[in-house]
């Protein structure tokens, strides 16, 4: 009789351990699947297709409205659903996709801001347009919230007024909505696009270890900071965090490719007479190598010129050609 209920016991582990297995690897391969990254979209087809299905005329500021609702649309609606809010497994397990969603949130409140403060507004004293005027703060929910009121919630809300201000944009008989495709307000959205890609590239680099300069107030003798700073800074971002800022940095260049194409068709003119078209197309051609396939199962770390690949690296050079390739298209916009 003890035998048997040894005997018994021991079974009982076994099964036990083999389900506990079972429901490791179910997991794995669940989160695996949820973890693919959306593909690009076209926005002229999107343009074209949203366009007809509103039996609109596509008008300035159509297409980049269109790629603000499209992206949007994406983080909500891709494989798995909006991620960064999850609070049980799997999906509360990634971490991938979330800094993924986080980086092309990043790029759209970048968008929306330039949207409310220059893209609809003739000058600094008109009226900012009322529904760019509840969009842009419902972006800046923050992008973990899962209770009262979500963000999922309020992104519907921000694709909700965006289109509002579309159909608004297309009807000849509402004045309550405008678009200026300007090289002024073009220059102004660029430079707030530096300063993240300029972010997203240091913090990609700093994934090997390095000593730096601080180069803070260079350039300015009479320029001063709050506190001193150390002379050298030693920069190198957290083992635990450098496949977060990898994928954040493929979110925010997945929405600022589509962003950029968006700009291509509503600045056509502007772009075209100062001769810049071309530069931008080569931005959009270095954030769409950006976005190729990782045949790796991990993001890799190697040390530079190691043995290992370092993805990080990679994307910061990816990064860094299509900011020097920015500031170039600012300058272009300012002097062309």
């Amino acid at each position: 009789m003890q035998q048997h209920s040894r005997w018994y016991s021991t079974l009982s582990w076994k099964w036990l351990a083999i389900g506990a297995l079972s429901l490791i690897v179910l997991i794995w391969v669940l989160g695996w699947f949820l973890s693919k990254e959306p593909d690009t979209f076209s926005v002229r087809e999107a343009v074209t297709e949203s366009a007809t299905e509103l039996s609109l005329e596509p008008v300035k500021g159509f297409a980049t409205s269109t790629a603000v609702v499209e992206v949007i649309s994406t983080l909500l609606n891709k494989r798995g659903g909006y991620m960064s809010n999850d609070i049980l497994p799997p999906t509360s397990l990634l971490d991938n996709i979330p800094a993924w969603e986080f980086g092309a949130i990043q790029m759209t409140r970048d968008m929306l801001l330039a949207m409310r403060n220059d893209f609809s507004r003739s000058q600094s004293q008109s009226v900012e347009n009322p529904n760019l005027l509840k969009a842009q703060p419902a972006m800046n929910i923050d992008h973990r919230s899962w209770f009262a009121p979500t963000a999922e919630n309020e992104y519907q809300l921000v694709m909700r007024e965006v289109q509002q201000y579309r159909l608004a944009l297309a009807d000849p008989g509402d004045h309550s909505a405008q678009f200026y495709a300007r090289s002024d307000n073009l220059r102004r959205y660029i430079q707030e696009v530096e300063k993240r890609l300029g972010s997203l590239s240091r913090r990609l680099s700093a994934s090997v270890a390095r000593v730096e300069t601080d180069i803070s107030l260079a350039g300015d003798a009479a320029a001063k900071q709050s506190t001193a700073s150390p002379r050298l800074i030693s920069a190198q971002t957290s083992w635990w965090q450098i496949d977060d800022v990898f994928y954040e940095a493929r979110g925010a260049s997945w929405a600022l490719l589509h962003y950029l194409k968006a700009v291509e068709l509503d600045f056509a003119e502007v772009l075209n007479n100062k001769n810049a078209l071309i530069s931008l197309q080569q931005i959009i051609k270095e954030l769409e190598s950006s976005q190729q396939s990782i045949w790796s199962p991990m993001v890799l770390n190697g040390s530079g010129f190691g043995l290992l690949a370092n993805h990080s690296l990679v994307m910061a050079n990816y990064l860094s050609r299509a900011n020097a390739a920015l500031i170039d298209l600012r300058n272009l916009l300012a002097e062309g």
